[in-house]
Order: C-alpha cells, then structure tokens, then sequence
C-alpha cells in the first residue's frame, strides 16, 4: 500500500503539498479552498517587518517629532498584528491539516510577543522568511547568517512551536548556515524564498516589476542545494519552494531530499486542482518504482546517494558543452 504521508518540522502531513504563504492564503474561505483541493498544509500570507514601517512612513507626514513616528508604528504594528492572529483562529476553525505561520522580519526585535500570540491563536507552527539583499559597500561577511541565528534563538525562547527558516538563494554556503540552524533547533528549513523581480521599461526609462511568478527553470537551483544540504545535514527536514510546475516536480525534489514541497506559482497559473494532480501523480509513480512511501524516496538522488557529485557542485559543465556543437 503506497503511503504519501509525510512528517515536516514535527508536523503529520497527509501529504507532501503545501500551499506556500500568498494572496492564495489570506483569508479562513481560501484556506478551507485549498484543504478541500487536497492540501497537506497550508502556510499563511506573510506578514511582512517593511510592510508595518512602510505604512507607518505612509502615515508619518501628518506628525511631526520621533514620538508620533513611535506611536504611530506601535499602532500599525499591534493593529496588523491584531488582524493576524484573527486569521490564524478563523483558519483553524475551518481547517483540519497544519496551519503555519509567516512572518517575515529584518533583525530579532520586536517580534517575539507576536510570536506568543501566534501560538496562542493555535498556529501550528512558524515559517520566518529572512528576505533581504546585502547590498552595502560596509557589509561585514557573514552578519547576514547570523541574523538568522538570533532571530531563530530569540523566537525559540519564547515558544514551543516548530521554527521553520525559509532562507534565501543569495547564500554563499546555505549547507553551512543549514547545520548552524539544526544545531540551534530550528525544525525545517525551506528553500528558497523569491525576491521580487525587477525589470526596466525603456520606453518610459522607469523602472518597473519584473517576473511576478517563478518559472520551472527555477527549480534547478532548489534542486541543487537541497542535494547537497540534505545530504550534509539529513537530520533537518527540507521543503523545495520555487520552480515547481508540474507534478514531475514534486518527485524530483523529493528525490533531491526534501519531505515536502511548497506551491504558490503553479496554483495561481493553473488553479487549486493542481495539488490534486500532483498528490495523484506521486503516488502512481511510487507504485510504479515499487516504493512504499516518501520516506523511502527522500534523497534517493540527493549527493550521498549520486555517484557523481558533480552533477550538483558543477552541473558538468565540460561535459554539457563538449556534446553541444555548432
């Protein structure tokens, strides 16, 4: 009897499809949606650190003096959080599978409290998207790293829930801020989170928004490091984000060694009975190969596993462009 349970951050998925933190999870209706169409679990629209200060600039020019930027930011914040742990009951209200979750945050201050309402709004667990650019002449090496180290130690203070590190791919060694994170106990990690595309519409000469959903070109650099990380730290559990598209992908990236995917692009692009395909898809193909559940498939392909961990350090190249004549 195949099996596609799964087992991430601590939490019992009746499968490895998670719908990922979007507009496609801002409400308890849209939630139901998704656990009807056959969702593992389901990870709330973020609520976003820059969002609170942008809408506290917004409001700024009607005060003047650093008291009214202080209040007027302690009130957005306690508004939106307000507004956030309501979500968080409604879901669960109406939704039997995982809740998590999401806040994304530059440094470790100030979201600790929300933290302890989230757990006692019943959230399931925590994702904390670390999405920033070091774009600084002044950057010192490595702070960015260890910004995710305090913030994981502040929020573990303060809550049992599972801490999941949605991380970014503009890491100069994501094995290495990985095992730093299992060994101050985060419980998942995903990768990666996506930056907001920028274009330049020349025309104009403005500049503008890019690409709003990934591509499934996307995926290769997911299934990259999740091959190599998940052969270096198999302790954590992994999810792939980014790039899938078909149900194909799903088995790829389980191969590669993660124990659950997340989806955003591809339920936009092709509707809520994408999960359906892609729950159907994997277990024919693990009835077909003859494996009994995920857990046997879990980085079958990941770098232990392969005899040539070329294939993720250097992606042969040689060998790619020898065979590629003009």
């Amino acid at each position: 009897m195949t099996n596609i349970e799964t087992t991430y951050a601590g939490l019992k998925l009746k499968n490895p499809i998670i719908v990922a933190s979007s507009g496609l999870t801002d409400s308890a209706a849209k939630n139901q949606k998704m656990e009807k169409a056959g969702a593992g679990a389901i990870v709330l629209k973020s609520l976003f650190e820059e969002q609170i200060l942008h809408e506290t600039a917004a409001m700024a020019c009607h005060y003047s003096g650093m008291d009214g930027c202080d209040y007027l930011e302690t009130y957005v914040r306690q508004n939106q959080l307000a507004n956030y742990i309501k979500l968080i009951a409604d879901t669960k209200k109406v939704c039997t599978i995982p809740v998590i979750a999401s806040i994304s945050c530059y440094d470790d201050a100030g979201w600790t409290e929300f933290a302890q309402q989230i757990e006692q709004a019943g959230a399931d667990a925590i994702e904390v998207n670390m999405m920033a650019l070091q774009t600084g002449t002044d950057y010192a090496y490595g702070s960015f790293e260890k910004r995710h180290i305090d913030v994981l130690t502040q929020l573990k203070k303060v809550v049992s829930l599972p801490i999941i590190m949605k991380l970014g791919s503009n890491l100069t060694c994501p094995p290495a801020l990985i095992h730093q994170l299992f060994a101050h106990g985060a419980a998942a990690v995903v990768l990666f989170n996506r930056l907001y595309q920028p274009d330049i519409d020349i025309d104009t000469m403005t500049q503008t928004s890019g690409m709003v959903f990934s591509q499934q070109a996307d995926l290769s650099t997911t299934l990259r490091w999740l091959g190599i990380a998940s052969a270096q730290v198999p302790q954590l559990d992994m999810a792939a984000s980014g790039g899938i598209h078909e149900p194909q992908d799903v088995v790829k990236a389980i191969l590669a060694g993660a124990t659950a995917v997340e989806i955003c692009s591809a339920i936009y692009l092709q509707g809520e009975s994408f999960i359906a395909q892609c729950t159907e898809f994997l277990t024919e193909w693990l009835q077909s190969k003859g494996i009994p559940s995920i857990a046997e498939a879990k980085g079958k392909l990941n770098q232990k596993n392969v005899s040539n961990n070329s294939t993720f350090e250097r992606a042969q190249f040689m060998r790619y462009y020898s065979s590629h004549e003009q």
